[in-house]
């Protein structure tokens, strides 16, 4: 027997198996699993008598809620293609997403309803504005109105899981977004291969830590659904509201970027509040240091390990989860471990590979790019066959990630291809050098770029914010770091900063801006 692999059967074995649990949770309104289903039938209803055709695409600007992971069913099940949107982007961008994407329909919060009446002569293709919460003058009319009608069930039997699901755009960290597409069978298969790293599943509630436009976030609602978990939807990433819903709800599992992990680590109630049941943080979107995963397993009692996939992937690849069959010497060799890329998942064949293509030694110190194929790779991007060809190669997908590999599977990226700094013909990793800046106990974020130099052609450049209250001079930062890296990877620039750093909407720091500072009116660097 042959059946269409879809999301779509996520949700209605949740509806079957866990009716009456708990599903969903947001703010003071809660949904049993029936009840989450029936509303995502609802919306599928009414998009449909809206007009929605199979393969149009349904934007969402919102935070995260539960209209927004209704979203995820509700669109694929009237045959639409759902595509949430990153709520940092400028109105710029978000015109320049909206009408690449051909977009008819968009749902807002009222929270950028003025957002929404500035783009929204610059984006004719766009039919149908609907708010999902109180009426706007921009909306035709809300989600409640839209939802007005009778739930009904949806034959997911006749769904081609060949066609495409879900539209993420790249947060355009390196250049103008690009739209991902993924299709029903790539969703399906990535959330079996991602509910196998997750013990005691049955039991488990998931905290909806990273907005779901991020690719951390929008890889949780399909295996959640699928186990069963209760999930509780963070609106917006704040600490002390991360500490609150972890204690109310008994919050057991959680993903974050690390520095989201850094700002909780930093807040002042931290101790304030139980978070005793936390089992698992999961680290992802930038790479985590030692230091950092043994702060939150201190903290926080529980497991804490590092992840790695892409926008592109759906988007887990691998994960430093403790592996059976590793002998740790001691605490600090396991927290170091489960801060590297770790290693692949089920269902994932990953590969390092020279310049060539030859695979390297997997000596822990040979650097090559990985390259994965799986079924969880994207279909390609969108309307783009030039980018999505410079991508996948002979069956591969190239993630422009650098990396050495060990005899035991174990990945560690050293760099973005476009992020080593390339110093007097020594490729320095500005990821290494991040670390070891992250492991002073007086900082809050770090960005290592490259800066031109007129002898050694690229010099690393640090960009530092102290946490509130500490202090940290340049010379103090320099003995810290010479007993720790070589004297080619010490920063040859410091600056301390009084801002934030920099960062794209899914939390990663923007570099290239950074590296910009010094790049301006130079002569572009060339990298072999």
């Amino acid at each position: 027997m042959i059946l269409p692999l879809t999301p779509i059967r996520f949700l209605y074995r949740a509806m079957d198996v866990f009716a009456r649990k708990i599903g969903v949770v947001c703010g003071e309104k809660q949904f049993t699993y029936a009840e989450f289903g029936a509303r995502c039938e609802r919306l599928a209803v009414g998009l449909k008598e809206l007009g929605v055709l199979p393969g149009d695409r349904v934007a969402y600007l919102s935070f995260n809620t539960h209209q927004l992971l209704e979203g995820y069913y509700g669109v694929i099940m009237a045959g639409g293609v759902v595509m949430p949107i990153n709520v940092r982007l400028s109105q710029a961008e978000l015109i320049t997403v909206l009408n690449h994407s051909g977009a008819r329909t968009l749902l807002f919060e009222t929270d950028f309803g003025a957002t929404v009446e500035a783009i929204k002569p610059h984006c004719p293709r766009i039919e149908h504005f609907i708010s999902l919460n109180e009426p706007h003058p921009a909306a035709e009319m809300t989600s409640a109105e839209l939802m007005a009608v009778e739930a009904a069930a949806v034959d997911w039997t006749h769904v081609d899981e060949n066609s495409i699901a879900e539209l993420f755009y790249t947060s355009g960290s390196t250049g103008t977004p690009k739209g991902v597409a993924l299709s029903h069978r790539s969703l399906y298969l990535h959330a079996l291969y991602a509910a196998c790293t997750c013990p005691l599943a049955d039991n488990m509630v998931d905290l909806h830590t990273i907005p779901l436009f991020h690719a951390n976030g929008w890889g949780r609602p399909q295996f959640s659904t699928f186990l069963g978990s209760k999930q509780v939807m963070l609106r917006r990433f704040e600490p002390v509201a991360v500490l609150q819903l972890i204690e109310k709800h008994k919050a057991t599992d959680m993903s974050m970027v690390p520095t989201m992990a850094n700002a909780l680590l930093a807040c002042p109630e931290l101790g304030k509040y139980d978070t005793s049941s936390l089992r698992t943080i999961l680290m992802g979107g930038a790479a985590s240091s030692p230091t950092l995963i043994e702060r939150l397993e201190t903290t926080f009692k529980c497991t804490a390990a590092s992840g790695y996939g892409l926008s592109e992937t759906s988007p887990i690849l691998t994960t430093a989860l403790p592996k059976s069959g590793i002998q740790y010497a001691d605490d600090h060799d396991r927290w170091q471990r489960q801060a590297m890329t770790g290693w692949p998942a089920v269902g994932i064949e990953i590969r390092v590979v020279d310049a060539n293509g030859a695979v390297v030694p997997r000596d822990g110190h040979a650097i090559g790019e990985i390259i994965t194929r799986c079924d969880n790779v994207m279909d390609g991007y969108f309307r783009e066959p030039e980018a999505t060809a410079a991508v996948i190669r002979d069956g591969w997908f190239h993630t422009g990630d650098m990396a050495v590999w060990d005899d035991e599977g174990y990945l560690r990226i050293v760099d973005r291809k476009k992020e080593i700094i390339i110093s007097g013909g020594e490729n320095i990793s500005s990821i290494e050098v991040e670390k070891v800046i992250y492991s002073n106990p007086a900082v809050l974020e770090c960005a290592v770029v490259a800066a031109p130099d007129a002898k050694w052609g690229e010099v690393p450049a640090a960009l530092i914010v102290c946490k509130e209250g500490a202090t940290l001079t340049e010379a103090e930062l320099m003995a810290f770091l010479e007993t720790r890296l070589g004297r080619f990877k010490l920063p040859r620039i410091v600056q301390f900063e009084t801002e934030p750093l920099p960062k794209t909407g899914t939390g990663k720091i923007r570099k290239n801006v950074l590296r910009e500072r010094f790049w301006a009116g130079k002569e572009t660097r060339i990298q072999g």
